[in-house]
């Protein structure tokens, strides 16, 4: 069937445009080089592929959500980073708020509720699995019905609610009732899970869409022509989103101290307090944030078109079934060009390009299901970590402390990465494409646990209680004895999960980002996020091993299954990297748009001239 359609199709597989996402592998772009790119400002397919491609300036509103995040992430770590402690340690001789007295703070470990290892272990890994889990509850929130800004502050409450409650549940006179204590911080958690997901899910989300430019050439200081690229732009964006999450993160080393000197209760109101910020920064750019409307039927649709093209294709045999998925025409069925014009389903209320965002968002969630592996190791320096400190000399450097090692290493390693470690890589002509920095994320990843297996050896063979179990060894009086092995020593893994996060963890939200709907990203996102929840999953199955006494080999089995999974996924989804600029192409410029609703580029127009009337 001929269509004006195809003409696009057309242009949309151009083999420039192909080939110049991996500078390796441009070509011949002699007979395409005077071409515009589709919805740039008047950049060539030549210009595009031979100039520096450089980020955009970020909007201020940008920036404005980057501090409620930062205001968010200072509240989560300065609790969660407690919780080993609070629940595995018993309270300190002689406390009854979880301080160590001041004659022991240079090797006592704060603690209060005296559960163990293993439940422990457990409850934080319920945490996680819970706070990955609800981004869908915000996402299908914000896409349908409320929209992302409303979102964030409805459950900004909800948390606020939640951190109440754990404030109230460590308390002197809670502590004295275990089982009491016990119940409400698992209250707690789930109150604070519901509104952190839901938060998480779009604040990931509203930060990138503050950035609206398209690919345009610009001229430095310097004389040098260079792209202003959107891509580089969103990679940039989380970037700093990502910093910003860190350096919230960095909140939980007052929260160490302040646990260990002043008792926990103390040490989960001044992250409450923070939280207490969020409402007041969303409400003073209320009225400059860049806002997608949500469309109530926008995830019926996508089901929908989805469907509609897997049913002809559907076959019990799942070789068959594969094999029909993969053929080129398997969308086409959904499309208004495939049907005479008046002839086309009433079910169809969408245009061309949202068969072509369904088809990209399905990509992007095959690529992003391989990520429960990779947190398998993040999940590590979230406590098995921290108990692998205890073991060792402390110093006076409270165990829990030593965590926060990773976002300081994120919050001095992202500016080098972001300034001068991309930028060189693109000056010397080298294209790292999204699959290629996650497979180095997996990589660096690995290499962490394997450099926690093998301290985790040493304490072993070092600790004056040779029963493995390095965290627990103490004397007579329950004070701990440690292995003479500087806590410091343990840095090492951090630092190199902290480098495979720049590489895996930012680009799973900048990919989560740029292939989604406009409509449907927070749901998307919250599908990138929920692989976290997968992977706790994945870790509570494995309680029963994840004791102290097999820390080598759980850290060297998390390692190689990394290496493993990352190379399966590298030789996957490689081809994506040569499709990169096409797909970030698709639902770009002006469109047809759904059915009950009028085309995007007049819709746009009609929101900025109220915005114009308002602002006056």
């Amino acid at each position: 069937m001929a269509t004006t359609y195809e003409h696009d199709k057309k242009d949309a597989h151009d083999p420039a445009l192909t080939q110049v996402s991996s500078i390796d592998e441009k070509g011949d772009l002699e007979k395409h080089g005077d071409k515009i790119v589709p919805n740039s400002e008047g950049v060539t397919e030549h210009e595009l592929a031979t100039l520096r491609h450089t980020a955009d300036h970020l909007p201020w509103t940008a920036w404005l959500v980057l501090l409620v995040e930062v205001a968010e992430r200072w509240s989560y770590y300065g609790t969660t980073n407690s919780f080993n402690n609070y629940i595995r340690a018993p309270l300190p001789p002689g406390s009854t708020t979880g301080a160590v007295l001041p004659q022991n703070r240079s090797s006592g470990v704060a603690g209060a509720l005296g559960q163990g290892v293993q439940k422990s272990f457990a409850i934080r890994t319920f945490n996680t699995f819970w706070v990955y889990v609800t981004p869908f509850i915000g996402g299908i929130l914000a896409d349908t019905l409320w929209g992302r800004y409303k979102t964030i502050m409805v459950f900004s409450f909800v948390c606020i609610a939640g951190h109440i409650i754990l404030v109230g549940s460590s308390t002197p006179p809670a502590l004295q009732h275990t089982e009491t204590a016990v119940a409400l911080l698992i209250v707690s958690i789930l109150i604070m899970g519901l509104g952190a997901g839901s938060i998480k899910a779009n604040v990931s989300t509203m930060i990138a869409e503050q950035y609206t430019g398209k690919l345009r050439k610009e001229t430095l200081p310097s004389g040098e022509v260079v792209i202003r690229s959107p891509a580089v732009t969103i990679e940039t964006i989380y970037l700093w989103f990502y910093a910003g999450i860190n350096l919230g993160s960095c909140g939980a080393i007052s929260a160490a101290f302040i646990a260990r000197d002043h008792g926990f209760w103390q040490s989960y109101l001044v992250p409450t307090c923070i939280f207490a910020v969020i409402p007041i920064v969303l409400l003073v750019g209320k009225k400059y944030y860049i806002k997608t409307p949500p469309r109530g039927s926008i995830l019926v649709e996508t089901l929908r078109c989805t469907w509609m093209c897997l049913r002809p294709a559907w076959s019990w045999n799942p070789r068959q079934l594969l094999h029909n998925v993969k053929q080129k025409e398997f969308w086409d069925i959904a499309k208004p060009s495939y049907y005479p014009k008046d002839n086309v389903p009433a079910k169809i209320t969408w245009d061309e390009e949202f068969v072509d965002e369904v088809n990209r968002t399905w990509k992007a969630c095959k690529v992003l299901l391989f990520f429960p592996f990779y947190w398998l190791c993040y999940s590590q320096i979230d406590g098995n970590l921290g108990t692998v400190a205890a073991g060792m000399t402390l110093n006076g450097t409270p165990n829990d402390l030593i965590q926060n090692l990773n976002p300081i290493s994120l919050v001095i390693l992202i500016p080098i990465f972001n300034y001068f470690i991309y930028p060189g890589l693109r000056r010397l002509g080298i294209n790292f494409t999204p699959i290629k920095r996650i497979y180095a994320g997996f990589i660096v990843a690995g290499l962490a646990m394997l450099y926690a297996a093998i301290l985790q050896k040493f304490i072993y063979e070092r600790s004056p209680c040779h029963d493995n179990q390095p965290s627990a060894c103490t004397d007579a009086e329950g004070n701990p004895l440690q292995a003479d092995i500087n806590v410091w020593v343990v840095c090492g893994p951090y630092i190199l999960v902290a480098i495979s996060e720049i590489f895996a963890s930012i680009t799973s939200l900048e990919y989560a980002f740029t292939k989604a709907p406009k409509r449907m990203k927070s749901v998307v996102m919250a599908f990138s996020q929920f692989q976290t929840a997968l992977s706790s999953a994945l870790n509570f199955a494995l309680t029963a091993v994840n004791v102290e006494q097999k820390f080598t080999w759980l850290f060297g089995s998390f390692g190689v299954t990394a290496w493993v999974i990352g190379t399966i996924f590298f030789f996957t989804f490689r081809d994506l990297d040569r499709q990169e600029i096409e797909l970030n192409q698709i639902g770009v410029g002006q469109r047809q748009g759904f059915k009950d609703e009028i085309p995007s580029t007049e819709k746009l127009a009609a929101e900025l001239d109220v915005a114009r009337v308002d602002h006056s």
